[in-house]
């Protein structure tokens, strides 16, 4: 069986990713790679289709990112979404100017139903924008197939040539029908089947570290979080006793959780792994004395990491590689290729610029979350590690506004244990995406007793997402945020008040910082 390939060609966007995850929905392989791809790797490439992302630039800025006009001219199916749609349109003659009105947010949609592209979409339909430039004039041969009181020109078509072009982000979830817009140009337009599974990624990723590995030694960062874990056991079934697990307890980390990683992964543990626990909390309080900007603390953590691993490596030996838990979210917003960096990740962007080791190997690098726990399940992990809530590399670093002391850490750990607590008594766990305490840099004034207190706010953050790239503030129960907030200020020394932030994605990240 012949594998079916759709490429994103990136030109800078947050959403790039997204996309391919999107196709990849409709199990149809996608990878997303640079608009520098030249002709004649696309060519041998042979896809099925091609997606032109979004991205920050102006198409007719001389230094915007433009790619080969023959692209178009190929006889593969092209679908641009935002700047990618102006793209397509000023490399084939339209008109592309800087709208009158910015449109920004989710933005009602006039759909032709007609357009194959739109086959089973609402006449109406509400579709997310996100551009200050807009499509003025489509080139002549292309047929507008939808429009919004700014952009009347919101899609446009050439089916002959197969070449589809929104204005608007059909990927995201805030698009009410985007996925039937995406599995219309996958299927109907692209002729795709979608024959690929999430096995054939597992074969393919082991077969290949096998393959690069051979006899050298691998050292895992092993977190105890859905990613690390997942990574650790699929490193586990490529090179065996070839892997040695390092879990690094650096004093961020939630409530008892250093003592739960070692009692599933250490020697008492399930797995056949070599284990090792390095407890170095007083090093990276350290090290965080002081530092208040996040991107900082983020570097500042992700280059200990690195350190401790070095450590420990030279402590069992020659190790060749090392093994880190990163998936695409991370990379995204770390700034992949053009894009923005939005925050570094401590296993991407917060790496230092020299590491003791011949490579690193990030296997889920292509993956979103949920792809992710669909590989611990494809690898036979139990279902309450695979669907463990998710925790950010640098730990409570980024849940402290500011400043990282033990006290604050001591602070944040009894408040989320009690919120993660209420939540699951309330039989909400299941249902949300994510959801954690976060300690402010804000103190107020309040009254315990009949004394005044000048103490922390906890905010509380659940959302609920199927990709983490995009989410919305999860409705949490007002009986269950009342007791939330009144245990911790009750149960928890220094916290005089409780906040519930109902910031979606974008604007606002999931974590804090």
């Amino acid at each position: 069986m012949d594998k079916e390939l759709v490429i994103v060609l990136d030109f800078g966007g947050q959403y790039n990713q997204l996309i391919a995850r999107r196709v990849r929905e409709c199990s149809v392989y996608c990878e997303v790679h640079p608009y520098t791809l030249s002709l004649e790797k696309i060519k041998e490439m042979n896809p099925k289709g091609i997606i032109f992302t979004g991205g920050p630039e102006s198409v007719y800025d001389m230094k915007s990112p433009h790619c080969d006009k023959e692209i178009l001219e190929l006889g593969i199916p092209v679908l641009g979404i935002c700047y990618g749609a102006q793209l397509m349109v000023y490399l084939l003659g339209g008109k592309v100017e800087t709208a009158p009105v910015s449109e920004y947010g989710k933005t009602e949609v006039a759909i032709d139903t007609n357009s194959v592209l739109f086959h089973n979409v609402s006449e109406k339909t509400i579709a997310w924008m996100s551009h200050t430039d807009y499509i003025a004039k489509p080139p002549a041969e292309f047929k507008i197939c939808a429009s919004t009181d700014v952009c009347p020109a919101a899609a446009i078509e050439y089916n002959e040539k197969k070449l589809y072009a929104t204005q608007f982000h059909p990927e995201v979830i805030h698009t009410q029908e985007g996925m039937k817009m995406l599995s219309n140009f996958v299927y109907d337009v692209c002729g795709c089947k979608g024959n690929w599974k999430m096995s054939s990624f597992v074969d393919e990723i082991v077969k290949s570290i096998r393959e690069k590995v051979g006899d050298g030694k691998v050292l895992c960062a092993l977190s105890g979080g859905v990613d690390s874990s997942v990574a650790a056991v699929l490193l586990s079934k490529a090179v065996g006793k070839q892997l040695t697990c390092v879990f690094v307890d650096q004093g961020l980390l939630r409530k008892n959780e250093g003592d739960e990683v070692e009692a599933v992964f250490g020697p008492e543990g399930p797995y056949d792994l070599n284990f090792i626990r390095v407890n170095c909390q007083e090093r990276f309080y350290r090290k965080l004395r002081g530092v208040t900007e996040p991107e900082k603390k983020r570097k500042i953590i992700g280059e200990e990491f690195i350190r401790v691993f070095e450590e420990e490596a030279k402590k069992i030996g020659t190790v060749d590689y090392l093994v880190q838990g990163t998936i695409y979210p991370d990379v995204i917003e770390s700034g992949l290729g053009k894009s923005a960096v939005i925050k570094s990740h401590h296993n991407v962007g917060g790496l230092p610029d020299y590491v003791d080791f011949k490579d690193i190997i990030e296997p889920l690098r292509m993956l979103f979350k949920d792809e992710v726990r669909k590989v611990g399940i494809e690898l036979g992990i139990p279902e309450y590690l695979v669907f463990r809530q998710p925790f950010p590399g640098p730990g409570l670093g980024i849940r402290i506004i500011g400043e990282v002391t033990a006290e604050k850490c001591f602070i944040v750990q009894e408040a989320d244990a009690i919120y993660r607590e209420e939540i699951a008594n309330a039989g909400l766990d299941k249902k949300l995406g994510q959801y954690f305490a976060a300690l402010t840099n804000m103190q107020s004034v309040g009254v315990m007793g009949d004394y005044r207190t000048y103490d922390y706010a906890i905010a509380l953050r659940a959302v609920t997402t199927s990709d983490f790239m995009t989410a919305e503030p999860a409705q949490i129960p007002w009986e269950v945020l009342e007791k939330v907030a009144s245990r911790i200020v009750n149960e928890v020394k220094g916290v005089n008040r409780v906040l519930y932030d109902c910031t979606g994605k974008p604007p606002a990240t999931i974590e804090f910082e």
